[in-house]
Formats: structure tokens, sequence, C-alpha cells
């Protein structure tokens, strides 16, 4: 790894992919929201995750986003590209690039729009991990693929050394602690879901990777910060201010949901492709009221006032 920050502690928000009017890739809107982002300290960026519209993207402007990338960050921060393909042989391919792109990990997804069996799961993740030397992140999300990360996968892995780590994005919980419990340190656990963020990090996670940190960085990384230095009631006093907008990150618009808080933020634009569509009528009211409320309420904005 490159960077001087470690791999899997602290905030990673999945930053966006920014589009033009006419819904090309931006790379000069994209380089800026990176920037922007590490200039407010997060401790890493997730590339091409949900919110970078990974599956909505041409293999060519995928790795263009990539390059942008590492052009824009450098080696500030680790730099993990999201692997989400529909076959296991396109997922190799794509893992091998982001390595000669300069990527430090990869979050490896399972293959999409198929359901596998546990054993044909095993068989994925296995032959892209082994064709790289990237660290790689496992990421659990079966509400979202319809396919969990289960314990005897996770036993199959064992021996393949770079499967490093979990993105735990479960809604239960319970999960942090029956991983630790059969696996003790084999596996680095990442809180993966916004609105179990803080439950995660009780729970032995060693950071969040995060959607709605791309609107409201200062607070996320304070958040972690405070958990860290054990002031855990700040910690929960920014985790309640923040919840209305954390919750959007369990929902299936989380995408559109989160560019609209990045826009109305001033940093990013709400653009996504089809099949999104920006948000309307009244869920689109209800995001910006929630936004615009914890803009008016924002922890950072009130300390400094007060100073």
């Amino acid at each position: 790894m490159t960077s001087s920050r470690k791999l899997w502690e602290g905030v990673y928000p999945a930053a966006t992919t920014q589009f033009a009017e006419d819904l090309s890739v931006d790379i000069d809107a994209t380089q800026r929201v990176l920037t922007a982002l590490v200039d407010d300290g997060v401790d890493g960026l997730i590339m091409l995750g949900t919110c970078g519209e990974n599956n909505s993207l041409e293999p060519q402007e995928k790795r263009a986003v990539l390059k942008a990338a590492k052009e824009a960050v450098g080696d500030r921060v680790p730099l993990i590209a999201g692997v989400s393909e529909f076959t296991t042989a396109r997922a190799v391919d794509f893992a091998r690039d982001a390595e000669k792109l300069g990527m430090d990990a990869i979050m490896l997804l399972p293959a999409m729009v198929y359901v596998p069996t546990p054993e044909e799961l095993q068989a994925h993740f296995r032959t892209v991990a082994s064709a790289t030397s990237l660290s790689v992140m496992l990421y659990n999300n079966p509400p979202a693929y319809r396919v969990g990360v289960d314990f005897a996968t996770l036993e199959a892995l064992r021996d393949v050394s770079n499967v490093v780590a979990i993105k735990e994005s479960a809604p239960d919980p319970r999960r942090f602690t029956d991983v630790f419990n059969r696996f003790g340190d084999r596996y680095t656990v990442m809180a993966g879901l916004d609105d179990v963020a803080l439950e995660g990090l009780f729970l032995g996670a060693s950071g969040w990777v995060s959607g709605l940190t791309s609107a409201f960085p200062t607070e996320s990384v304070r958040l972690v910060q405070a958990f860290n230095e054990g002031k855990y009631d700040e910690a929960l006093a920014i985790y309640r201010w923040f919840m209305p907008l954390l919750h959007l990150d369990a929902e299936h618009d989380l995408v559109q949901s989160i560019k609209l808080a990045e826009q109305i933020m001033g940093r990013g634009s709400e653009r996504v492709r089809l099949p999104r569509l920006p948000l309307t009528g009244q869920r689109r009211k209800d995001v910006i009221a929630w936004v615009e409320q914890c803009a008016a309420t924002q922890p950072s904005k009130l300390q400094a006032q007060a100073a």
C-alpha cells in the first residue's frame, strides 16, 4: 500500500461519480468531490461502490474514474476500488486493472444479478482475490444483493491471505459479534450501513464505510474520532443529530438521496444515470427538508458560532 494511512481504519466515504448535463462522466467534478472529502479529513475513499454507480458505467469509464482518483488524491489516503461485475472473468480483469491504476485495495462484491450458491460465491471470491496482490474487503449486504456472505464462506476463505476485511452491511448488529466470536482477528470488520455505524463501532468495527459522509464529512469524521477518544457522549450526540439522514443509506434510492444531499451542501450534483432518476414529489421534499434541518443544526457550525 502506498498511502501513509492504514487500511480499514476511520471513515471511508463511498464516493459519488459526477456526471455532466449530458450524463457523461464529469472527471473534473468527480476529482473535486474526492479532493474536498480528503481535505475534510476522511481516512480513505471507496471508488465505484453503489454510490459511485459502478454498474451504470461502461468498462472504460470505470477505469477512467480510477485513474482520475489516483491523479487527484495521490497517496494522501488509501483508495479502494469497488469490484462489481456480472461475471467472475470480468471481475478478475477489473481487479487486475485496479491494481495497475494504483489502487490500494479492492472491495469485492458477489457477481451481479445471478444469485449464487455458497459454493459459487466462494469460487467467485477466491478466483478474483487470487488474481491480484491487493488486499480484499468482501462486501456483505444481503438486502441489496440477495445473498449473504455466510460463515461457511468466510471459513472457506481463511486460507486466502489477501482477503482481510469485511464491509458489514447486514442490518442486524448482532452480526458484528457473531463474526468476531467465530473468527477472532482473522478478518477486519468495517461498519457498512450508515444507520448501524455507531453500533458497529461499539461492537468492534475498525471504521465506517459511509454514504452520507459525502454530504457531511466533518461530522462523520468527528463522530469516529470522538468514539476513538472515548468521548462517547459526543459521538452519540452527533449520531442522533445525523440519524434522519443516515436512514437514507438503507433505502433503495440511497444514491439519489445522497447525491441530492451533496448538491444541497454545495459538494456535487444530483445527476444520476438511468435506470435511476432524480428524486421527485414528496420524497424529494422530505429529503430536502431533512438535509436542510441537519445543515441548520450542524454541530461543527454551532460550535464555531459559540466560539
